[in-house]
C-alpha cells in the first residue's frame, strides 16, 4: 500500500506547511479587524483543515479569532445571507422560520474552475456584466486556490420587487440572476480561450482528458463535426495500374485489378487521412473520389483539406462552475487562509485582475483592501429584472406544470433498473460538478417518492464514488433542507446544460425532456408486462 502511506504523507505536509504560518498570520491586528468586519450578522464557521466546526457559530470579538486558532483553526467560512441573529438559526429550521431569521442577502459568485487563467477570465467578463447594469459596488477576491469569489451588497438590490420582499427571495433570485450571468459570458469565454494554446499535458494530468477527447475537426459548410476517414492507394504488381479506395478496410482478402487486360492483384501502397461531415457530405475528397470507387481520380481539390479545421472543446476544459446558491451556503472569508495552498483569500482590484498570479497571495505579504463596499441602493435593479424575465422566458411555467402533473403523480414500483442513463452515469460519481449532480440527485429521488432513508444512503453511497467527495457537512446540509421542502422540486431538464452535458451525463439531444419523464414511461411499460 505505498501509495496510501505517500499520500497521507502529502496531506500531512500541507497541513504542516499552513499550521505554520496560523497563528502569526491571524494575530496581525489588520487580518483581525477583516475578518470581524465582514463576520457582522453572518454564520461564520470556522475549518480545522479537513472538517468545519459546529454550527451556528459567528466572530464578535478579536479573542474569538486567536481563540479558534488556538484551537487549530486554518481557516473561516461565513454565509451570504445575512441575519437578524445568526446564533439563533439551527438545521431543523423549515424555510419559513429560516426566511424569518433572515435580514437579507448579498449575491455571490463564486467562480470554481480547475485552471485559475480560466477563473481570472470568467471574473473579467462578469464584472463587465455587472458594469453594464450599473453596478460599481462589486467586490473581487481570489479563492486562495484556483477561483474567484464576486459580491454584490444586499443594499445594491431594491427590498420590494414586483410586489415581493427580496429577502424572502432566497435563492431564488440570486439563483436567477447566477444563471442569467453565466449565458451572458459562457459564449465570450469560450471564444477567447479557443484562440489560447492549450497545454495538453496539463489538461491530461488535471482533468484526465486527452487530447484526441478535447479536439475535433468541424466541418467548414454546416460546423457538424467531422469525422476522420482513411484513403488506401494500391497498384498492379503486374500492370502498375493505380487505384483509390476511401473509407477501405484492409483485410487477408485480395482485390483484382481492374484493367480488363491483366489478371494480377492490387497491393497496398500507402494510405492517408481524409475527413468526411457525413451530414452534409462535404469532405476532403474529389466528389468523384466518393461516387465512384472504383475509378481511378486524382483530387483536384487539395485545398479542401485546408478548410477542415482542428476545433478545441473548450467546454470541457473550461466547465465554468458557478457553484450553486443554497440555503446557508458558506464561502471562504476575505483574508481568510486556504489550508491546500497555504495562500490568503486577498481582496483585488478590477485592474489587478489581469495580471493576478498566486504570489500576490502570500499571506505574509498582504495589503489590506475592502471586499464589502457601500453600494448605491437598489443599483442592481435592472439586472434582477433582466435576470427574472430571462427565467421565465428560459422555463416556462406551463412546461414546468404539465410534467409535474402528468408524470409526478404515483412511481409505487420504481427500480433503479428503471432509471435513466443520465441518471445511472451519474451515480457512478462525479470528479467536476459535484454540487450540481447532488442537486439533481436529490431532487430525482425525492421526486420519486423514495424515503428520506433511503435517498440519505443512497447519497451517501454515491457521494463515496466521487472524486474527490462532498464534505459531510455540505452533504448533511442539503439533505436535511431538501427533506423539509413540502413543494416537491422537480429535476432539472436534459435541456439544461449545466446539469447534464456540462457534467458529461450526455453528449446529444435526448428524446424526453425530463428524466422523470422517462422512469414514467419505463414503469409503465413494466406495470402492462406484468399485468398480461
Amino acid at each position: 500500500m505505498p501509495e496510501v502511506s505517500d499520500k497521507k504523507e502529502e496531506i500531512s505536509e500541507k497541513e504542516k506547511r499552513v499550521r505554520s504560518i496560523t497563528r502569526l498570520y491571524y494575530s496581525n491586528p489588520k487580518v483581525q479587524e477583516a475578518l470581524l468586519s465582514f463576520a457582522k450578522e453572518r454564520e461564520v464557521v470556522p475549518r480545522y483543515f479537513e472538517s468545519f466546526g459546529k454550527r451556528p457559530d459567528t466572530l464578535q470579538y478579536n479573542s474569538d479569532i486567536m481563540g479558534l486558532v488556538n484551537k487549530g483553526a486554518t481557516s473561516f467560512h461565513a454565509s451570504e445571507e445575512i441575519w437578524h441573529d445568526p446564533l439563533s438559526i439551527n438545521s431543523d429550521m423549515n424555510q419559513k422560520e429560516l426566511t424569518e431569521c433572515r435580514k437579507s442577502w448579498d449575491l455571490l459568485i463564486d467562480i470554481d474552475s480547475p485552471f485559475l487563467d480560466l477563473s481570472i477570465d470568467a471574473a473579467i467578463f462578469l464584472i463587465e456584466e455587472l458594469e453594464k447594469y450599473g453596478i460599481s459596488s462589486h467586490g473581487i477576491k481570489f479563492s486562495g486556490s484556483k477561483g474567484m469569489h464576486i459580491i454584490v451588497p444586499a443594499k445594491a438590490f431594491p427590498t420590494e420587487f414586483q410586489g415581493l420582499q427580496t429577502k424572502n427571495m432566497f435563492p431564488e433570485w440570486p439563483r436567477a440572476i447566477v444563471g442569467y450571468l453565466m449565458t451572458q459570458v459562457k459564449q465570450k469565454l469560450s471564444s477567447k480561450w479557443k484562440k489560447e494554446p492549450i497545454d495538453f499535458d496539463a489538461v491530461k494530468e488535471r482533468m484526465n482528458l486527452s487530447k484526441e477527447e478535447l479536439v475535433s475537426i468541424n466541418c467548414p459548410k454546416c460546423n457538424s463535426t467531422a469525422h476522420k476517414k482513411i484513403k488506401v492507394f494500391f497498384k498492379c504488381a503486374s500492370c502498375n495500374t493505380p487505384l483509390e479506395r476511401p473509407d477501405y478496410k484492409v483485410t487477408a482478402k485480395k482485390l483484382r485489378c481492374t484493367n480488363e487486360r491483366c489478371n494480377g492483384i492490387f497491393e497496398v501502397v500507402k494510405s492517408e487521412d481524409y475527413f468526411l461531415c457525413e451530414k452534409c457530405g462535404f469532405s476532403t475528397l474529389n466528389k468523384a473520389d466518393v461516387s465512384s470507387r472504383n475509378k481511378v481520380t486524382v483530387s483536384s481539390k487539395e485545398e479542401y483539406a485546408k478548410e477542415f479545421k482542428e476545433d478545441t472543446k473548450t467546454e470541457l476544459i473550461a466547465p465554468l462552475d458557478l457553484v450553486l446558491v443554497a440555503p446557508r451556503h458558506l464561502f471562504r472569508m476575505p483574508y481568510s487562509l486556504h489550508e491546500k495552498t497555504s495562500l490568503a483569500s486577498v481582496v483585488l482590484d478590477k485592474n489587478e485582475l489581469i495580471s493576478f498570479t498566486p504570489t500576490m497571495a502570500n499571506p505574509l505579504k498582504i495589503v489590506i483592501k475592502p471586499f464589502y463596499k457601500d453600494a448605491i441602493p437598489g443599483e442592481a435593479s435592472k439586472l434582477l429584472e433582466k435576470s427574472l424575465q430571462w427565467k421565465i422566458e428560459t422555463e416556462p411555467k406551463e412546461e414546468r406544470k404539465r410534467i409535474s402533473e402528468e408524470y409526478v403523480s404515483d412511481f409505487t414500483g420504481v427500480t433503479e433498473e428503471m432509471f435513466p442513463l443520465p441518471i445511472k452515469k451519474l451515480l457512478k460519481g462525479l470528479q467536476e460538478g459535484r454540487k450540481r449532480g447532488l442537486f439533481v440527485l436529490l431532487t430525482f429521488l425525492k421526486s420519486l417518492n423514495y424515503p428520506n432513508d433511503y435517498i440519505n444512503q443512497r447519497v451517501h453511497d454515491w457521494n463515496k464514488l466521487n472524486d474527490p467527495p462532498l464534505k459531510e457537512g455540505y452533504v448533511k446540509s442539503q439533505l436535511d433542507w431538501n427533506f423539509k421542502q413540502k413543494k416537491k422540486i422537480l429535476p432539472p431538464n436534459y435541456s439544461n446544460d449545466s446539469f447534464y452535458k456540462d457534467l458529461k451525463l450526455i453528449d446529444s439531444p435526448q428524446k424526453y425532456k425530463n428524466p422523470l419523464v422517462e422512469v414514467s414511461i419505463a414503469l409503465k411499460k413494466s406495470n402492462a408486462n406484468q399485468a398480461k
